[in-house]
Order: structure tokens, then sequence, then C-alpha cells
């Protein structure tokens, strides 16, 4: 049981990660991951990243710099400006839809545009996915100038989409819908 505890990354690093061992029973043609995190670092690095044998990137939740925000559905991306960056924590959604493509971002509870991504992709099944390094390779492979420093939590992820106020209840450690994992 992880609810109310975070994750730290003390410092940057090539080596330090969180290894989340789950395997979806199916490919992914919807997504949602939800994370918090809390951090005063200014460049780029990863939040959340899903990798297959077969691709790297197939989900990833980077952050180039401290007012954006990048969703990598197989390789390429979708950009959200945030425009008030300070250090404080900051819980974020991401949900995408392969028959639409639609992306729908979500910063603190709220609502983003939307924007499209890889129609008619579907994300691989067997896969590493990791909290605070960017895999170049299948459970590996990490950069320390992409490495995570802080502190990483409430994190959840669906074979779905979900509702504003789906993301609001897992703001608040109370998901609506069961997660293929949550803490």
């Amino acid at each position: 049981d992880l609810v109310y505890k975070v994750f730290v990354f003390p410092q940057k690093t090539k080596d330090p990660h969180v290894l989340v061992r789950v395997e979806p029973e199916q490919l992914l043609q919807n997504f949602t991951v939800c994370l918090r995190s809390y951090t005063d670092l200014t460049r780029p690095h990863s939040l959340f990243s899903y990798t297959t044998k077969a691709q790297d990137n197939e989900i990833l939740l980077f952050k180039p710099k401290p007012s954006e925000y990048r969703l990598y559905v197989v390789g390429k991306f979708v950009t959200f400006p945030i425009f008030k960056s300070i250090a404080a924590s900051k819980h974020i959604c991401a949900s995408w839809e392969s028959t639409t493509s639609i992306v729908d971002f979500w910063f603190n509870g709220k609502p983003w545009p939307r924007k499209g991504l890889q129609r008619g992709y579907t994300v691989g099944a067997e896969a590493a996915i990791l909290l605070g390094q960017e895999q170049d390779a299948f459970g590996g492979s990490f950069n320390a100038q992409q490495s995570f420093v802080g502190e990483i939590s409430s994190v959840y992820m669906w074979d779905t989409g979900i509702s504003t106020s789906g993301v609001v209840a897992a703001m608040y450690n109370s998901p609506n819908e069961a997660p293929i994992f949550g803490w």
C-alpha cells in the first residue's frame, strides 16, 4: 500500500529508477497515465517511460523544460505548455485514444486543449515501465542528463480514457475506475 507515500530520487544519476512490474494482458488501444511530481529541476527529465522490446518510447511522459510537458507515443510527441512553473507539487494526467488519435492532458485537474497523435497505432503489451528515467533500450540505457530528481507519487495507469472527474479523483488518490496499476 503506497497511498500517501512518495518515491524520492535524491540526485542526478544514470542508474536509480523505479521499475513497475506489470504486464498488461492485451495490446493498448487507449491509455491514461496520471502522476504527481515535485521537483525544482530546470533541465530535461523523464517522469514515466513505457518501452517494449520492439520499440522504445512507446509511451513517454517527458519534461524538456520547466514550462513544458511532452507525451510521446511510439517516438512521436505532442507538447503541452505550462505558463506558470514554480517548485510546487504538480499533478498531471495524459490520455490517448488510438481510433481518434485524441490526446487529453490535465494539469492539476484542469484540462488543456486536446491534440492528435499516432492514429491507429497499438501500444505493445510486454513492457518495461519505469519512473524517473527515460529508456533508450528495453529496461535500460539511461542518460543521467534526463534523470528525474525530486519526488514522484500517486502513479496510476488505465487501459482506457478517463473523464475530468476521474482525473480529479486520481489527484486525491481515490480513482473512480480500477487502474491497471496504481498507488
